[in-house]
């Protein structure tokens, strides 16, 4: 697998799209979640597609994969996040949906990646 730069990759750019909307819906978030919820969502969301990007600069398939798990592990904690975020009565379910729409499809997405990169390897140890 040859990406000559991580901006080709689709599921950098929903990563970007997700941390866009992240940003959006936790600006709605009381003033007292800056340091709190604010801060630790928006870190999750950005940590997304910094992963990926570090991951595909790195110089091994294994970096690459690492990385990935490293990005979908954030996924599944702004999932959580935002999760937390309607229980708390901060947004409504309907304002966190296409956030959660883009978490499944970039896990779907870095769980395709992963499995082509590790098909990759082995067939380069054989």
């Amino acid at each position: 697998m040859s990406v000559k730069d991580y901006r080709d990759l689709i599921v950098w750019e929903k990563g970007m799209e997700l941390a866009e909307s992240v940003y959006s819906v936790s600006s709605q978030f009381p003033k007292s979640e800056t340091y709190g919820l604010v801060s630790q969502i928006r870190k999750a969301a950005v940590s997304v597609p910094s992963n990926i990007a570090e991951g595909q600069g790195r110089y091994s398939d294994a970096d690459f994969a690492r990385f990935l798990s490293i990005a979908n592990g954030s996924v599944k904690e702004v999932e959580t996040q935002l999760l937390l975020a309607v229980r708390l009565s901060y947004v409504q379910n309907i304002q966190i949906h296409s956030c959660m729409n883009l978490c499944s499809e970039i896990a779907r997405l870095i769980a395709g990646l992963r499995n082509k990169l590790h098909d990759k390897m082995k067939a380069t140890e054989n």
